[in-house]
């Protein structure tokens, strides 16, 4: 799996969501290899959305549609400013990855020097579902250099904040600290799911 991740500042929510609709509507039919995407905004206007392909060749075809290129127009335009967009190669489903059922999202951005260390430790299913059973899956998506990008699907907000306040089992804790240390944490409230 390849998954691209997209953020930038958006204060035209309505009408980015608009477009992503059009772009589910009318060009996702053509987009080989498209698996769907999690989306949603900040509370400080930063627009994420993280979209899954079978392949990087699927998605770098996708990009190179014409049809891609000028909805990518459209969206340039309701940005308040340019995108960043990371590509990752290294992609590890957590509990299935994430769920379309979800009703809060946490996108968690952070690097690391040793990404074997963090894939060790959340491929420990079953301690962290009997930790956290707020978690209905996530993804993970590792850069080249280290830089991680963890998308969190929740039950609810509540169950989540609820869970965030308990200690985690002393079997996780140093390498919940290692790779938290620098991260930071997108929080989607109100997140929006496709899926091809």
């Amino acid at each position: 799996m390849f998954i691209q991740i997209i953020q930038g500042m958006c204060t035209r929510q309505d009408d980015l969501h608009a477009l992503a609709d059009e772009w589910r509507r009318d060009i996702s039919p053509g987009a080989t290899g498209w698996l769907g995407g999690t989306y949603g905004f900040t509370d400080d206007d930063l627009f994420v959305g993280v979209v899954r392909f079978e392949s990087r060749e699927a998605a770098m075809a996708n990009s190179e549609r014409p049809e891609q290129g000028a909805w990518s127009e459209k969206l340039a335009a309701v940005m308040d400013g340019p995108m960043e967009f990371h590509d990752c190669d290294d992609v590890t489903l957590l509990m299935g990855g994430g769920s379309d059922q979800a009703g809060f999202v946490q996108v968690i951005r952070g690097k690391v020097d040793d990404p074997a260390r963090l894939k060790a430790m959340l491929a420990d299913t079953d301690s962290i579902h009997e930790a956290r059973p707020d978690i209905l899956g996530a993804t993970l998506a590792i850069e080249a250099d280290g830089t991680f990008t963890e998308t969190v699907a929740f039950t609810t907000e509540e169950a989540a904040r609820a869970a965030e306040t308990m200690d985690a089992p002393e079997s996780m804790r140093a390498d919940m600290d290692y790779a938290m240390a620098n991260a930071t944490f997108y929080d989607l409230h109100h997140p929006w799911f496709e899926s091809a």
